[in-house]
């Protein structure tokens, strides 16, 4: 009798369980789909890219509009696509009210049963579309479809710039994507949590949204549960329609959330048939003067993430392509992620909620009249309501923005950012990540809780306003812009300096983008005769914009009151014009440019850091450099004393050690100085002067040039002139000459040390340059110290100097050639050799004869020169006198930039 009750106890579980299951219908599958008429078949969740469905693409690889500007669709759709399929309706859910659930749609949808519309629409970019059917369905079949327009909807973007709907890097695509369900409805139905931490109590606060469907008002019990523990039940009484409710419970001991201990709660509500479980952890974060979180001062190491996944134009929606993401980010030594005009789904704060990330999240907008169109307005303060919704119980949702460099009606911004603050204060909030108004853009505006900026009124705040104007000098921080700045400053998309595109990289590009853009430049070095030489142009630009990044991090680490710099950006972005401003690809994988674990030097938790005067000394003189230490780690650092050593090569020229007290947390600390000669310094060479924390993964290291004091040349054979004149008679007697003219009557193209800023397509207006390119082991360069890429000793020779366009002289050699962007391919240089008449030449349009060029300069000519006195001097190439007759001008006219032309 006993067998036979539980018999029966079983089987009514397993048919309960077995209802329960039926309760939800999963709508993933294969559905038709119509687009202007035509019917055909698609798996969603997915895209009509995807499925290769609408317009194909007839473009050819070529270097200009539209080919170039971004990754080209392989199929494109924009318009409304009809989704339909059939479903079976249980008896089990026949009748009761139904909800359709779709992740993430593209705009706007639609819902039809039975070829009957549905009232309503939704239109969100950012969160699920929700449809319910009050009234349910009888039971048995029925055809659901799904009307989905990926047509603009509001006016949300400048030239389809926002990365919410823009084809620069996800694409405006037409379909469903993530989790689509259709769910019968409780009668009891909780259908929003939300979790306020205090971490001062020890409590969470959850405020829950309950909809009784019924016509009377009913008691239910509430079974809250903390990671899957019960902790409390609770009786309330819902009247019909929406119930709000309050409750608070206590957590003995929480554990608090942040980067080094991403703790996280699962707070889980049970009521009759509904159950609703949301993630948060105990975290805080305040904007004082400075970023806190949880009483902790914070510095964001970040970049940005544009929704750039370029195998299918859409962002993952599962946890393990954003594991991909944050996990590279993590590797790179990072902590915040700025989600640029979009915001990311449900499995982006999942895998950021683990790994402690701080996220800045905006909403999807990028306009230069914001506050104009009432429709617009509406939309952006419902986008914010449903962020807030869904995702807003995440920790890793620390700020958030309005949207990017917004510009015009600062007055509703400031409105708008203080009913965010009212209706959900978990986190920090700004009306713009910066703003080109000048009012606004130079001073945080009242509601800012933080302030984003590449410029204050007294000055920049990125390195793009100051590395091609000052020499040299890694004493320098940005206190001086700081001044008068009482809000959190983060340094606005700093970086941005164009790589090469990597060639390899095309055959990566298997899904629904096609690389055209760098097929174009495959095919134009090909014309050209350059294929040979574009991993090497990636190699050298990418080397030498690893050196300006840690320039960039280490300025603002060194400042004191900053919190934080948003890089633009550790990744690539293949659109705007093709700006590959990256380390790693559009794929998340490194270009082989600079490990990882060294870039963590410079950008971790604690971060060694050395201010000295400049790049180039004599070695009469002494290195000079105050050690400090940036540590934003989780607690002060004790008894970690510092090792230093300055060496050449191998060979160390001088070491030492500091004892150190506590080093606080939260603070940059000066830890002491050095004082090294460098009289022993025998040759020209490059030194290392690297600095430790004993006992401790922290150390980093910078690079010097130390150069002998040069006399009087002995130029011997080689006649060594800046007039052309002199130059021709002597090659017509058979000398050997080399010819460094002033730039002042050089044909030439502007020179400049910092390469192209972002795109040469985007921003046309700025000089052509991508760093030099030489060979270091090459007897001309063997008395001067280089790598193959620019460096900063090479910033004096660039800057007076005028870039050499060699295809008008095709048959010349060149021993120091400049990088052209990607956009002309042409060959250029600064040093030049070839036979030329009965004598050899080398000419250099760096001012070699001038004192402008200082040491360096000297050294590089003494380095020529005793290359051109010996007996390698064999000259590979060409120069003839009409070549110099073209090189040579006038009082050459050419345009000057600055770093704020690419505006204009």
């Amino acid at each position: 009798m006993k067998s036979n009750k539980l018999y029966l106890i079983l089987l009514y579980l397993s048919l309960s369980a077995a209802c329960k299951a039926h309760e939800a219908i999963d709508l993933s599958g294969r559905w038709s789909v119509k687009l202007n008429g035509t019917s055909s078949s698609i798996e969603l969740p997915g895209t009509t890219d995807e499925a290769c469905l609408g317009t194909p693409n007839k473009l050819a690889p070529k270097l200009e509009k539209p080919q170039i500007l971004h990754l080209t669709r392989n199929y494109s759709f924009i318009g409304i696509a009809e989704y339909t399929r059939d479903i079976d309706i249980p008896r089990e859910m026949a009748h009761k009210p139904l909800r359709i659930t779709l992740e993430r749609v593209l705009w706007k949808s639609k819902v039809s049963i039975d070829h009957r519309p549905i009232a309503g629409e939704e239109t969100s970019l950012t969160t699920p579309h929700v449809h319910v059917l009050p009234q349910g369905l009888p039971k048995g079949k029925h055809t659901l479809t799904l009307h989905i327009d990926n047509t603009c909807q509001h006016d949300i973007s400048f030239n389809f710039f926002a990365h919410a709907y823009t084809n620069e890097t996800q694409v405006m695509w037409n379909g469903v994507l993530g989790k689509m369900t259709l769910e019968a409805i409780p009668t009891t139905d909780i259908t929003e949590v939300k979790a306020y931490p205090d971490i001062h109590t020890g409590n969470v606060t959850a405020a829950i949204t309950i909809e009784n469907h019924g016509a009377k008002r009913t008691r239910q019990t509430i079974g809250f549960h903390i990671n899957g523990k019960p902790v409390e039940k609770v009786k309330v009484t819902l009247e019909p329609g929406t119930n709000k409710l309050s409750h608070t419970i206590g957590i003995p001991h929480p554990k608090l959330w942040d980067e080094f201990n991403p703790h996280l709660y699962k707070l889980s509500l049970t009521t009759g048939e509904s159950h609703r479980e949301v993630t948060f952890g105990m975290r805080e974060i305040k904007a004082d003067s400075l970023l806190s979180v949880n009483g902790r001062k914070i510095f964001l190491r970040g970049t940005l993430e544009c929704c750039v996944f370029p195998l299918t134009g859409t962002p993952p929606l599962e946890k393990a392509g954003w594991e991909k993401v944050f996990g590279t980010a993590r590797e790179w030594g990072l902590n915040h992620l700025r989600f640029h005009s979009w915001c990311p789904p449900e499995a982006a704060f999942a895998v950021a909620d683990s790994l402690g990330f701080y996220l800045q999240v905006e909403l999807p907008v990028w306009s230069l009249k914001i506050g104009d169109d009432d429709s617009v307005k509406t939309f952006l303060k419902e986008e914010f309501d449903r962020i807030s919704a869904c995702y807003g119980n995440h920790p890793s949702l620390c700020l958030m923005s309005v949207g990017n460099e917004l510009q015009h009606d600062f007055d509703w911004l400031n409105r708008m950012v203080a009913y965010m603050k009212k209706n959900d204060p978990r986190r920090i909030y700004t009306t713009t990540s910066f703003t080109f108004q000048n009012e606004h853009g130079r001073h945080p505006d009242p509601q800012d809780d933080f302030f984003v900026t590449q410029w204050t009124d007294h000055g920049w705040v990125r390195g793009q306003g100051v590395f091609d104007t000052e020499a040299p000098a890694f004493d320098r921080d940005y206190a001086t812009a700081m001044k008068d700045i009482r809000k959190p400053l983060i340094s606005h998309e700093i970086g941005q300096y164009c790589v090469y595109p990597a060639i390899s990289e095309i055959g990566k590009y298997t899904g629904t983008l096609n690389p055209l853009n760098f097929k174009a430049i495959k095919a134009d070095l090909e014309s050209k005769g350059l294929i040979g030489s574009a991993d090497r142009f990636t190699q050298a630009s990418g080397q030498f914009a690893a050196k300006l990044y840690k320039e960039e991090i280490e300025r603002a680490l060194k400042t004191k009151g900053f919190s934080g710099f948003q890089l633009l950006g550790l990744q690539d972005f293949p659109g705007q014009g093709t700006a590959i401003v990256g380390l790693v690809d559009a794929f998340w994988d490194s270009k082989g440019i600079i490990p990882s674990e060294e870039f963590r030097q410079f950008n971790a938790p604690v971060v060694p850091l050395a201010r000295f005067a400049k790049a180039v000394y004599s070695t009469q003189e002494s290195f000079q450099a105050g050690i400090h230490i940036a540590n934003y780690y989780r607690e002060s650092l004790k008894n970690a004393p510092i090792v230093w050593k300055l060496c050449d090569g191998n060979r160390i020229i001088r070491q030492g050690r500091i004892e150190t007290g506590d080093i606080p947390q939260g603070e940059v600390t000066e830890i002491g100085k050095v004082d090294i000669p460098l009289t022993e310094v025998k040759r020209a060479c490059k030194l290392k002067f690297e600095v430790a924390l004993s006992g401790t993964p922290w150390h980093n290291s910078w690079d010097i040039w130390a150069f002998p004091p040069i006399g009087n040349l002995e130029y011997g054979d080689v006649i060594v002139t800046a007039d052309p004149d002199t130059a021709r008679q002597a090659l017509g007697e058979g000398h050997k000459v080399l010819l460094s003219p002033s730039p002042k009557v050089i044909n030439g193209l502007e020179s400049k040390f910092l390469p192209v800023f972002w795109s040469p397509v985007h921003f046309p207006k700025q000089a052509c340059g991508m760093g030099i390119l030489c060979d270091p082991t090459h007897p001309a360069l063997a008395e001067f110290p280089t790598d193959n890429h620019s460096d900063w000793q090479w910033w004096r020779l660039t800057k007076n100097a005028v870039t050499m366009n060699l295809d008008s002289i095709p048959q010349s050699h060149t021993l120091v050639s400049v990088i052209d962007n990607f956009a002309n391919n042409r060959r250029l240089g600064y040093i030049i050799e070839g036979k030329s008449g009965k004598g050899k030449l080398v000419v250099s349009s760096i001012d070699l004869l001038s004192p402008s060029t200082g040491m360096e300069g000297k050294q590089l000519l003494q380095s020529l020169i005793n290359y051109m006195k010996g007996k390698n001097f064999i000259p590979k190439g060409e120069i003839t006198s009409k070549d110099v007759n073209r090189l040579i001008g006038n009082n050459v006219a050419r345009p000057h930039t600055s770093a704020t032309s690419i505006y204009e």
